[in-house]
């Protein structure tokens, strides 16, 4: 499942949106200031909701996660700056559902350029995709400890 996400910027074989340095560094910077939060906020979930109705929020997300990653290296591919954005917000919704920190972070941060600025859809595409496959570890660890009680 992880493979699905390596490479995801080779969608676009030479970026051709740049953003300036300062823009990625402040997508980088967001993703490192953020711990991924997952196994904290299902154990919260777990005391809410029996063990099925958790493994059906993750497993939704999961489903999520495929599709919007699809779209964004379609729009990435074909230079849709305002698609990438509007699907990084729906990104950042469904990361933020499950306590997937690092990758709503990254997201928002993506989804809102400061006016003017036309983002590097490759760089902002791979930092997704190092946050999508971080947050898809979280959540195996998080099914594995619905499964077996074991972190």
């Amino acid at each position: 499942m992880r493979d699905r996400y390596r490479g995801a910027a080779s969608v676009v074989a030479e970026p051709v949106f740049r953003c300036a340095d300062e823009d990625r560094n402040r997508i980088k910077n967001t993703a490192d200031e953020v711990p991924m939060a997952e196994l904290g906020f299902a154990e919260q979930l777990m005391e809410d909701l029996p063990p099925a109705d958790v493994r059906h929020v993750l497993d939704v997300f999961a489903t999520d996660l495929v599709r919007l990653h699809g779209a964004l290296c379609g729009q990435a591919a074909g230079h849709d700056q305002a698609g990438f954005c509007r699907t990084a917000h729906a990104l950042a919704g469904a990361a933020g559902a499950v306590g997937a920190a690092g990758l709503e972070s990254v997201c928002r941060a993506v989804m809102r350029p400061p006016a003017g600025v036309t983002l590097d859809l490759a760089a902002s595409l791979e930092a997704i995709a190092t946050e999508a496959m971080a947050a898809e570890a979280e959540l195996q660890a998080v099914l594995r400890h619905l499964e077996t009680g074991d972190a």
